[in-house]
């Protein structure tokens, strides 16, 4: 069997890798006959040099590889006929930029295999980069709040080597008695909460977030028990909420109004209802200056998140009045942080934490050893057509 890791063609190009240097090795000598090849790229956050030093065949040509794992979609014109591929592709939401890539994957017969489907039994996710997304928005939001009230200036995280040096400059951090709010849970808020920690920011609960003042800076988690709630005063049920989202109503209101910071670390159900919208923001009690929307649903569920941002320039600002983007500081603007490959900031340890799954849960199922079906459940396509899971996306693909 032949591993490859193909180079990023997205641009611009993400720095994460599938496996390290060193995970290359292990593998090798875990699993005898197995052979790793890389495809030569001077943006990874690993070079060339170090695979090569641990023992890792460097070519061009990765055609005769079985399977071929990346990072972000690959470019069609890049896509190798009748192959195994391992990537996120955003094509199951039905994400418009992404109907040529699905269609030219069924078109070459290949097997398209994505990470964010890999789940256990319980539909847990078994590899994600979701807690580091977490770490960088926090941080990102935080970067914000020292910009905008010119109180510090944290070095980006993209120009930290590594999360060792990143929580060094949280040393830096002053917020006064300034209160955070948080939606969410899983890997990405634990991710932000554990910045928000090192910062020095206080957890109270929502019920006290409410009702309390504060000497120090707080802020509260919420649960979609938290800032949703069940239309007609019924009782909130998560099993319900899961199936029927469209059943409940925004309760996010009384957050908005005594927030300084907010950030969205959500999963977000477009049958769900909106968490902050632009007539939320309008308000004359509306206090939020900066949203670092985590999450990243354009056109979702936070009325100021109408774009990505990017790594170079992670900042913009929303006027709630016109709906139009400002500058990123302006006074009567609020702030958004809205970048949508926040693991890329600090590659090595996202990619690291991610191979590590990667080596454990799912490259043992791809040699051969019984799975618990978690790779069919994440195959969109094969052999020219979409799998069953995935029957829904064929007039999608069609256009």
């Amino acid at each position: 069997m032949k591993l490859g890791i193909i180079r990023e063609t997205k641009s611009p190009p993400d720095r994460r890798v599938p496996l390290t240097p060193w995970q290359c090795m292990e593998l090798k000598e875990k699993y005898n006959g197995t052979e790793i090849l890389v495809q030569p790229d001077i943006n990874r956050c690993f070079s060339d040099r170090e695979y090569s030093v641990a023992g890792v065949t460097l070519r061009e040509d990765l055609s005769d590889c079985d399977i071929l794992m990346g990072v972000k979609e690959v470019k069609e014109e890049y896509l190798v006929e009748g192959k195994t591929y391992l990537f996120f592709s955003h094509t199951a939401k039905k994400q418009s930029h992404n109907r040529l890539l699905l269609k030219e994957i069924l078109k070459k017969h290949i097997r398209l295999i994505d990470y964010e489907y890999l789940t256990h039994r319980d539909t847990s996710r078994v590899v994600a980069f979701g807690r580091w997304a977490g770490i960088v928005g926090a941080y990102n939001g935080l970067r914000a709040y020292g910009l905008r009230n010119q109180l510090f200036e944290l070095k980006p995280a993209h120009r930290c080597r590594d999360l060792t040096e990143l929580n060094e400059e949280l040393k830096k951090v002053k917020t006064g008695n300034s209160r955070f709010v948080l939606t969410g849970g899983g890997r990405v808020a634990s991710g932000a909460t554990g910045i928000l920690e090192k910062a020095g920011i206080l957890r109270v609960a929502p019920k006290d977030f409410l009702s309390e003042t504060f000497k120090k800076p707080v802020y509260a988690r919420l649960d979609p028990w938290h800032y949703t709630r069940r239309k007609g005063d019924e009782t909130f049920r998560f099993d319900h909420f899961v199936k029927h989202p469209e059943a409940y109503e925004n309760n996010f209101t009384p957050y908005a109004m005594r927030s300084d910071v907010y950030l969205a670390c959500h999963f977000w159900d477009p049958a769900s209802p909106y968490i902050l919208t632009a007539p939320m923001m309008r308000e004359p009690q509306f206090t939020i200056r900066i949203i670092a929307d985590i999450s990243c649903d354009i056109g979702g569920p936070i009325a100021s998140t109408i774009r990505a941002s990017s790594i170079a320039e992670p900042f913009y600002g929303y006027d709630p009045f016109t709906g139009k983007e400002t500058d990123p500081f302006l006074e009567n603007s609020v702030t958004v942080m809205a970048v949508d490959n926040l693991p890329g900031e600090l590659p090595r340890d996202a990619s690291a934490d991610f191979g590590e799954a990667l080596s454990e849960n799912v490259i043992p199922a791809l040699l051969g050893e019984p799975d618990d079906g978690m790779l069919e459940r994440a195959t969109i396509a094969k052999n020219g057509a979409l799998t069953r899971r995935y029957a829904y996306l064929q007039e999608w693909v069609e256009g």
